[in-house]
């Protein structure tokens, strides 16, 4: 069977999907938005779908760029996550973390 590579929304997510897949994590791409906010007729106000869901570790994981602004609402999102969904793990990466992990695991496999 064939495997779909996703369009990613930033280089980030792209090296995060390779350094997952060259130690065999299971990953999926954005597969669930989760709402945090409805109006007064139930419908989605503000939602959020984080880039990564690991299956194997029950936690996603959302990618960043050193933007404050972008920065800022990911803080947010994820906090409003935690408020209305408790039971989801989310973790926040920057793209040093992944290339701090990329290097470090690198190195590992070189020695």
């Amino acid at each position: 069977m064939a495997t779909i590579t996703p369009v990613f929304a930033h280089e980030s997510e792209r090296e995060l999907a390779a350094l997952l897949e060259s130690y065999g994590v299971r990953w999926e791409y954005e597969p669930t938005t989760f709402v945090l906010e409805t109006d007064d007729d139930g419908r989605p106000r503000s939602a959020f779908t984080p880039d990564f869901y690991l299956p194997d570790f029950d936690t996603y994981v959302e990618v960043t760029t050193m933007r404050q602004s972008l920065v800022t609402a990911k803080h947010r999102k994820i906090r409003r996550l935690g408020e209305t969904h408790p039971d989801v793990r989310v973790k926040l990466l920057y793209r040093r973390d992944i290339q701090q992990l990329d290097a470090k695991y690198r190195l590992a496999d070189a020695a």
